[in-house]
């Protein structure tokens, strides 16, 4: 368990402020913004979702303690089947008897794809957790037919070879999909059928155009940048919409964070790029808009984010063609937890343009949840700041202009010690403050105005940190890091006072008084 009661250093003189003001919103709180990613890759899926015989298993060989925290967790979306897979994928090769289903080679992560959990298993998960799914098709090393194909098959009702497939391998009702994404990272080199942007869009044109001749109220993603650091960023966005601006819905977003080289001053402060990037990607977007003279806007689905120690892939000795093999299980610090959290509250800030969003990814790989084979299932630090936003973080962004103590970082300069924002329940009246410390070594005063809102009362206060910034959850230490009520917090007259420990994640929750 957490340390209960941490040392904390001397808070620095002038606290950090802002305003909150009901009147002064963002906007709605999509659900989607707390989707997930589950891609056929590492141990993901295969020992992670699925692993028939485990003691926790169903009769179908999910694991019910992971769909247990996966409930937890508050997963609205998960996104399927990936990723860099869904380049290579053959939907017709995951249907069907398991035992008739062919294995095949995965170029993507040099592994040895089995098939025996496919698309009918995927929706069964959808429908155990009560998750949306979101599901990509493959336009890296194929094209406009076999999305149709898939499509008919999942949404069709009955009458054709393809939907009476799907009945004959024991689904009655058509799975209703909504949300697909056209490929995957295509700007990548790294991409099976990597495409320039043009050949791109011309192809998420047709797939797209021919896709909304069977379901016109498909909603669509097209693929943006697989980074804000790719050379052809941005006019990457600007070709491919200019195809594809009356035809989707959503443009794509990927971004993952490190610690370099010992920089943890700027590492904390990642969410700058992450705010920089989706503002960058809106003015794109707006100005394609405006180029058609189109009213529509198009928005955004930032559907891979995390933490993820890149380094270490790479230079670690690749896949032989295993079967599940133990790739990207990277273990998340409290340090981590706290650069999460921060993530997610870039997200919250631009809730009105960010309508869908996928944390990379769900169990095992780079995953809140982790899991042994034939043992346990255990949440990272991370599970703990997705799991009370999604809570709790329903209903509107209030507008937060935060006025903070700054500290120097090496790669974004002068950085705001304070990363903030709010959401209100217009229902209940409930007022969800998140909130990061940066500061490593220095706790945080904070001044909240309450005016704007209205009276409310403190009903709690919760915060994620450690003396240890290494900490972490394990499989020997799985509640190692956990949150905790912080103290000293309260509600006087119109203004809450807290302070804000060293390196961490806050969840604070105002309420209506009671009458």
């Amino acid at each position: 368990m957490s340390d209960p009661s941490p040392a904390t250093p001397a808070a620095p003189a002038t606290p950090a402020t802002f305003t909150l003001d009901s009147a002064f919103g963002v906007g709605a709180v999509h659900p989607r913004l707390y989707g997930s990613f589950v891609e056929h890759m590492g141990r993901c899926v295969y020992t992670g979702l699925y692993e028939p015989g485990h003691p926790a298993a169903d009769a179908a060989g999910l694991r019910q303690d992971v769909l247990t925290l996966i409930r937890e967790l508050g997963v609205s979306t998960v996104r399927y089947p990936g990723g860099n897979f869904v380049s290579g994928y053959r939907w017709e090769d995951s249907v069907g008897p398991r035992e008739e289903r062919p294995v095949r080679l995965d170029l993507a992560w040099r592994s040895t794809e089995t098939n025996e959990f496919g698309l009918g298993e995927f929706m069964d998960f959808c429908g155990k957790t009560g998750v949306e799914p979101m599901m990509a098709v493959n336009l890296g090393t194929r094209g406009v037919e076999e999305a149709l194909h898939l499509l008919e098959y999942a949404n069709h009702t009955a009458g054709t070879e393809l939907s009476d497939r799907r009945i004959a391998h024991g689904a009655k009702e058509p799975y209703g999909i909504r949300m697909w994404c056209l490929g995957n990272e295509m700007d990548g080199p790294w991409q099976t059928g990597h495409k320039t942007a043009e050949e791109y869009g011309r192809l998420a044109a047709e797939t797209a155009r021919a896709m909304r001749m069977i379901e016109p109220g498909l909603e669509l993603v097209a693929c943006g940048s697989s980074s804000s650091s790719m050379p052809t960023f941005a006019s990457w966005e600007s070709t491919v919409l200019q195809h594809t601006y009356d035809l989707v819905d959503h443009i794509s977003l990927h971004a993952y964070y490190e610690e370099h080289d010992g920089d943890r001053d700027s590492f904390l402060a990642s969410a700058v790029d992450m705010e920089s990037f989706i503002e960058a990607v809106v003015a794109t977007c707006d100005h394609v808009g405006a180029r058609l003279k189109s009213k529509k806007k198009i928005n955004l689905s930032f559907d891979e984010w995390n933490v993820w120690y890149q380094a270490r892939y790479h230079a670690a000795t690749p896949p032989d063609w295993d079967k599940a093999p133990r790739l990207l299980e990277d273990s998340y610090s409290v340090t981590d937890a706290v650069v999460f959290g921060s993530l997610l509250i870039a997200l919250l800030r631009h809730a009105d343009r960010v309508t869908a969003a996928s944390l990379a990814q769900l169990v095992n790989v780079i995953a809140p949840i982790m899991t042994e084979p034939g043992g346990p299932a255990w949440r990272q630090t991370t599970f703990y700041p997705f799991a009370q936003a999604s809570r709790y973080g329903r209903g509107r962004v209030l507008r937060v202009e935060v006025d903070s103590p700054t500290y120097t970082t090496a790669k974004f300069g002068e950085v705001p010690l304070l990363h903030a924002t709010a959401v209100t329940d217009d229902e209940t009246g409930a007022v969800t403050v998140f909130a990061v410390n940066r500061s490593q070594t220095t706790a945080l005063p904070l001044e909240i105005d309450l005016r704007g809102v209205g009276a409310r009362t403190l009903a709690e206060h919760l915060v994620l940190a450690d003396t240890d910034p290494e900490a972490r959850n394990t499989l020997d230490d799985p509640d190692r890091v956990t949150p905790r009520p912080a103290t000293g917090t309260t509600v006087t007259g119109a203004v809450l006072r807290a302070g804000l420990e060293p390196l961490s994640w806050n969840m604070i929750r105002l309420e209506r008084p009671s009458t």
